[in-house]
Parts: C-alpha cells; structure tokens; sequence
C-alpha cells in the first residue's frame, strides 16, 4: 500500500508543479567546443542574455522544446496518463509562445498569462558531448519573475500533489509563491513535493531548504550529491540518515544504483532499469518524479512508485531530450505489468 492515505479522488488534477518555464535547445557538441566557450563538462551555468545569444549562434541545429524540471516531470505524469497543471513565466515572444505549445501539447494544463515586459523567456543550452554528459548553460529571464500574483490558486485548490522545484529558490518573489501555494495546498488536504533540483543550489540555500522540508515537504526528492550537501554530510548512508523523519517520504536517487526510499521506518533500495545505451543523462532525475507521483497519486505500494520511477528514468537516459520519445504507458505495460 501507498505509505499515505489515497488522497481524495474528487481532486481535479494529480500533480500541479511550479517551476523555471525555460525552453530547451539540446545540441550534440564534442569537448574541443566546450573549452572553446571556456565550459566545463557536467556542470550548469547561467549566462546572461547576450552571453546565450553568442552560444546560441555558435552551434548547430538542435531540439527545441519546452523545459525546466518541473515542467518535464509535469509532461511525464500527462504522458503517463495522468491529470497535470503547471505554472511559470514567459515572455510574449516566440520562445514563450514555443514553450506553452509544448507542454500543452503533452497535455498539461497551463494558463500562466505571458509577462507583456521586461526579460525574454528562459531558455537553457544542453551541449551533450559523445560520453552521454550534458553541459548547460542556463539564462533563467522571465521564469524568475515568477510572484504570488502568478499563481492559479483554484488550480492548486484541485490537486492531489504541489510539486515545488528548488531551482526557483533564488527568487525572493519566488520563494513566497511556493510558500503561498504550499499554505494553500496544506488547507485543501493535498501534499507538497519538493525537487533538491541541483547541490549548487542547496550550496546557496542550505539553511531555509531544511526549513522547508521540515515545515512544508511531505515528499523530498533529491539525488546523492543534492541529499549529502543539504546535510553536509560526507556520506550518503548518513544524510540518507539526517533526512529520515524529517518528510513523509524521501525518494533518493543514485544513478546506476537505483534508489533509496525512505517513510518512517521503513527503507526500500529500487534497482535501477537498464533499457538500451546510455545516451543522455537529461531529465533522469525529472521523470523518475514522474513516475514516482504518477504511481503514488494513484494508491500505489512504495516499491511500485519506486520502480515507476525508475522506469521513466531508464527509458528517458536511452534518447536525446528530456521528454520520453517512446509511449510511457506501453513502457510500464510491458515491464512492471
């Protein structure tokens, strides 16, 4: 059984996420490009507005489409089946445009009016070198003016699950919409998930990300780097230990060593779904959150949440891009039943 009450199934929809609205441009490139531009492999930077106007001029064609972490994870429940909500800011221009035909097009929900000024919309610039790493550089723009008068409160009202992605955490105006929302959430009898999204990030927030996960998260998502700096912890058995009991649930994530979860006294390691080569590590960690909600807003025991997750995650690093290319729900049919 779920580790939680089935939450009420009159709820309009299963997951709401709120997050970065960035569009993706993935490109293949090699190493001889990345020391080029002064990058370095594996890590995430953000650029200013001219800065991902020059990169963007020096590679070749790429995938364009909508992105940002809880945005994949949002487009994964809708692919899985389920019923998604997302709320973030764009620009009136023609990324922002690209951006919300996207993800309603996966079929999610969103209704986040376009700002009418100020910075472009987000995009971010995936270089995938031959070795399956991605290197981004990142120009956040409008997404960051997210504020409490964004927010869709009614839609809030309707789910199941507030899922809360940590990159947004950098916004003071930012930080009291999640609040907000969160508040909201707690009084309509639904839960509040929340994404680590990068260590970098707990590096910056260390001390208000433990007040949230202990006032507000009742479902933590992070992987082992994420989980080890928020507890500043030189092993992951011993952050997996400081976080336990603090949240509901936590969903620990560890790349070719699956996953731990962890509610109460209870401790389950998930192995991990090897489908094809290794290709491109984007989105793993969304799309096992993913899975994991789509499972657990449905009732689901933990270990299939777990292995849901994993699924989503094994097939997502076989292809370039973020969003699944094969059909999810034939996935899970032919693997877990």
């Amino acid at each position: 059984m779920s580790p939680f009450p089935l939450i009420s199934s009159s709820k309009r929809f299963d997951v709401v996420g709120i997050g970065n609205a960035i569009v993706d441009v993935l490109v293949q490139a090699d190493d001889a490009f990345l020391e080029a531009h002064g990058l370095t492999k594996g890590t995430m930077a953000l650029v200013d507005e001219s800065q991902a106007e020059r990169l963007y001029a020096s590679v070749g064609a790429g995938l364009e489409t909508s992105g940002g972490s809880a945005a994949n994870t949002l487009a994964g429940i809708a692919q899985l089946g389920g019923q998604a909500g997302f709320i973030g800011r764009v620009r009136d221009d023609q990324l922002g445009a690209i951006f919300a035909h996207d993800i309603r097009a996966v079929g999610a929900r969103f209704e986040t009016p376009p700002a009418g000024s100020g910075p472009s919309t987000a995009r971010c610039l995936i270089l995938v070198t031959p070795d399956a790493q991605r290197t981004m550089c990142t120009y956040l723009g409008a997404s960051v003016g997210l504020d409490p008068a964004d927010l869709d409160l009614d839609m809030v009202r309707q789910a199941k699950v507030l899922y809360l992605e940590g990159y947004l955490w950098d916004s003071e105006e930012a930080k009291r919409a999640f609040i907000a929302a969160a508040e909201v959430m707690r009084a309509s009898g639904g839960e509040v998930a929340l994404s680590l999204s990068d260590a970098f990030c707990v590096e910056r927030h260390r001390d208000s990300f433990q007040e949230l996960v202990d006032g507000h998260v009742d479902v933590l998502f992070a992987n082992e780097t994420e989980i080890t700096s928020l507890y500043e912890s030189d092993s992951f058995e011993a952050a997996a230990d400081q976080v336990r009991g603090r949240c509901k649930l936590a969903a620990l994530t560890r790349s070719e060593r699956g996953s731990l979860l962890l509610s109460g006294d209870t401790t389950l390691t998930i192995e991990p779904f090897r489908l094809g080569p290794l290709v491109d590590t984007t989105g793993a960690g969304d799309l096992y959150a993913a899975g994991f909600l789509y499972g657990h807003t449905r009732g689901e025991s933990l270990e299939r949440c777990g292995q849901l997750g994993s699924l989503c995650a094994g097939q997502v690093v076989t292809q370039l891009g973020p969003r699944p290319q094969a059909s999810l729900p034939e996935l899970v049919a032919r693997h877990l039943g």
